[in-house]
C-alpha cells in the first residue's frame, strides 16, 4: 500500500482521499484553511459532500512542511488559480524524485502553461527537483458520484508510461478504472475547455433550447477542442478518449456540473457575478477563457462557440443574439480534408 499526502480537501481533493483509504492506503490531508481541518477533523465530513462519511483513517495536518514528507504519491488537488501558489509554497519541502499527480483542471492565463508544467515552471528554482515526475490525473469525474462509489473511469497521463502504470495501480479498484495515456498537453487541454463548452451548453439550456442544440454543442466543441490541440501537438486518440470526449459529455449533460449551471443561470438572464455566487464554488470555465482566447490567437484557430462564450462572459454581449450569430455562420463541411 501507498502513503498519499493530499494538498487541498475541497469536494474533489476529499472524494479521492476517502476512494484511497478504503483501498488501504495512507492518506494525510493538508488545506490552506486551517478551519477546514478543524471542520473535517470534529465532523468527518466535507461540507459540500454532506453524505460522506470520511474514513477515520484519513489523517489531517495544518503543517505543509508534513504533508510533503515520506510520501509515495503528492496529490494537489487546489482550483487551478492556486496550484502555482500551492506549488511556490510546498516547494522546498517536496523530496527529490517526488511523483505528483495533479487532479485540477486549467491553464494558467498569463503563462499558457498547463498545470502540470505549472508546478514543474514553480519547482524548477532549483536542481534538486529536475527529477520530480508529474502526472495529469483528468477524466469524467464528478466527485459526488466518485463518493458514493459509483463506477468512474479516469486517465493517467505522463510522459514517463511507467510512472502512469504505478499512478493507475495505486488509485484502481473496484470501482475506479484507470487508463493510461502519454499525451500530458492533450489531457490537460481537454480537461480545461470542456468547461467552457459546459458554460455554452448551460447558457443554451438557459436560453430554453433543446436536446439538438446540445448535441451540436459537444459535438461541435469537441470538434474545437480537437482542432487547437493538433495544432498544438498533442495526439488524436486523446480527443476521443475519456478525458476528451468522455470529459465532455459528463461536463455538458450533469446537473452536478458548476459550469453548465453557471453557464444556465447566465442564460436565464442572471450576470456572471450572480451566477458564481449562486454557484457557490468554482467555475473553472471562467477561469479558463482568458487562456483559450489566447491560444487561438497564438496558433491561428478559430474556436467559435469558445468565442461565443468568451462574449457573453467577458464582454456582456446577449446570449440569444450569440446564438444567432453562430447559427449563421459561413457554410463548413465536417471534413477535415477535402476529395
Amino acid at each position: 500500500m501507498s502513503t498519499i499526502g493530499v494538498i487541498g480537501a475541497g469536494t474533489w481533493g476529499m472524494a479521492l482521499s476517502r476512494m484511497l483509504a478504503n483501498s488501504g492506503h495512507r492518506v494525510e490531508v493538508w488545506s490552506a484553511l486551517t478551519s477546514e481541518i478543524d471542520e473535517l477533523i470534529t465532523t468527518r465530513k466535507q461540507r459540500n459532500l454532506p453524505d460522506m462519511e470520511v474514513p477515520t483513517s484519513i489523517k489531517f495536518t495544518k503543517s505543509i512542511e508534513k504533508i510533503c514528507i515520506g510520501k509515495d504519491i503528492l496529490l494537489f488537488a487546489v482550483p487551478s488559480v492556486f496550484v502555482r501558489a500551492m506549488a511556490k509554497q510546498a516547494c522546498q519541502y517536496i523530496p527529490r524524485g517526488q511523483i505528483i499527480v495533479d487532479v485540477a483542471k486549467g491553464i494558467e492565463s498569463d503563462t499558457l502553461l498547463t498545470l502540470t508544467n505549472v508546478i514543474k515552471d514553480e519547482l524548477s528554482v532549483d536542481d534538486k527537483h529536475k527529477e520530480v515526475k508529474l502526472v495529469a490525473l483528468s477524466g469524467p469525474t464528478h466527485a459526488e458520484e466518485v463518493a458514493k462509489d459509483i463506477p468512474t473511469t479516469i486517465v493517467a497521463a505522463c510522459e514517463n508510461m511507467e510512472i502512469a502504470e504505478k499512478v493507475q495501480d495505486v488509485f484502481m479498484n473496484a470501482n475506479m478504472r484507470v487508463y493510461t495515456n502519454t499525451d500530458v498537453l492533450g489531457v490537460e487541454l481537454c480537461g480545461a475547455l470542456k468547461n467552457i463548452i459546459a458554460l455554452a451548453a448551460g447558457i443554451c439550456s438557459g436560453l430554453g433550447y433543446g436536446d439538438n442544440t446540445k448535441a451540436a454543442l459537444i459535438t461541435r466543441g469537441l470538434a474545437e477542442i480537437k482542432r487547437l490541440g493538433l495544432q498544438m501537438g498533442c495526439l488524436e486518440d486523446t480527443f476521443d478518449g475519456l478525458s476528451g470526449m468522455g470529459d465532455l459529455i459528463v461536463t455538458t449533460t450533469s446537473l452536478l456540473s458548476r459550469n453548465n449551471k453557471a453557464g444556465y443561470l447566465i442564460g436565464q438572464g442572471k450576470s456572471v457575478e450572480e451566477a458564481l455566487n449562486e454557484v457557490g464554488m468554482v467555475v473553472e470555465g471562467i477561469n479558463a477563457i482568458p487562456a483559450a482566447m489566447q491560444l487561438a490567437k497564438l496558433y491561428k484557430t478559430e474556436l467559435p462557440i469558445i468565442s461565443a462564450v468568451n462574449d457573453v462572459v467577458c464582454n456582456s454581449a446577449n446570449p440569444r443574439d450569440i446564438v444567432q450569430k453562430l447559427m449563421q455562420r459561413d457554410k463548413r463541411t465536417e471534413l477535415s480534408n477535402r476529395f
